[in-house]
């Protein structure tokens, strides 16, 4: 079989005119490049060039094989530079999976920011709060709360504002605020399904001691971007992400409940299906939630 570096070496030596030319442009001995030009003529059985002290002349043969070969060469050098550059520039689709309330913090308008900064970057989002399999449904990343490591590979983890109570104005108007954590237990409380009619919530105080009370209510979700809206929609007091709720407040449309309480020590990982080289693409983008998470951490963390 022929060597296709021994072709493309034989291309650079027409080009550069001479062995020592070729060699010194790539960093050869031009022995070395002499002997390699020889051996690919004595598997082609044919002379490609006529060897003088000064120049060096092609045979017909050796002018039909290089008009031949030149174009491939070329196209095989450029994908290979292409490629190198596809490497270094963000580029290319990035599979993201997290959980269903995602985009309530990393909103469109964060990922417009990045498109526009990126450009050639397609992004696209499998957002459940049910584990996927990273392997089988093509995922770049996923960013997931709490300590994962399953079978993927956590390449990094940061704390993130805790979860904290939240209802909105008009459930207060007509329901109160309590006062103080027992008094949820007669409140309207927004929970995860749970086998008993009562669920269990632990939250730590300002004091940083943890304590736990029973709730109840008419509305129970398996994500928590249906309690948000449910919240919203004022059917009670709901455990949010207090990054998820930021613009909600601003406007008035929540109000915090309790806030001297909240479930602390929450930490984000970015899990990657693999260890295998992660792309730029996909660094950018994490890069760019990272970066949300720091802000809403340094508005909202302790």
């Amino acid at each position: 079989m022929f060597d296709f570096n021994d072709i493309a070496l034989f291309v650079q030596v027409v080009r550069y005119g001479s062995f020592s030319e070729a060699g010194r442009r790539l960093g050869m001995p031009p022995n070395t490049v002499s002997r390699r030009i020889q051996g690919l003529e004595d598997q082609l059985g044919s002379r490609l060039m006529q060897r003088s002290t000064r120049k060096l002349t092609l045979t017909d043969a050796g002018q039909g094989f290089y008009d031949r070969c030149t174009e491939a060469v070329d196209s095989l050098q450029q994908a290979s530079q292409d490629l190198t550059a596809g490497r270094k520039v963000p580029s290319g689709l990035v599979r993201v999976a997290s959980t269903a309330n995602f985009l309530d913090f990393y909103t469109p308008a964060a990922a417009a920011a990045f498109l526009e900064e990126y450009p050639q970057v397609r992004l696209e989002f499998l957002l459940d709060d049910a584990m996927v399999d990273l392997i089988a449904d093509r995922i770049d990343v996923a960013f997931r709360g709490g300590a994962d490591s399953e079978t993927g590979y956590i390449a990094h983890r940061m704390p993130v504002p805790p979860i904290a109570l939240f209802a909105s104005p008009d459930y207060v108007g007509k329901h109160g605020i309590p006062r103080t954590l027992a008094e949820l237990t007669r409140h309207r409380c927004l929970t995860m399904p749970h086998p008993s009619s009562r669920a269990l919530w632990r939250l730590q105080g300002s004091d940083g001691v943890e304590e736990q009370v029973e709730v109840a209510g008419p509305f129970a979700a398996g994500n928590t971007r249906a309690l948000h809206q449910a919240a919203l929609a004022g059917l009670g007091i709901a455990l949010l992400p207090s990054v998820v709720t930021v613009a909600d407040i601003a406007r008035g449309a929540l109000v915090p409940v309790l806030p001297q309480y909240s479930r602390g020590n929450q930490s984000l990982c970015v899990v990657y299906p693999s260890h295998r080289q992660v792309s730029p693409a996909v660094k950018a983008f994490v890069t760019s939630v990272m970066r949300k998470f720091e802000q809403a951490f340094a508005l909202h963390g302790p």
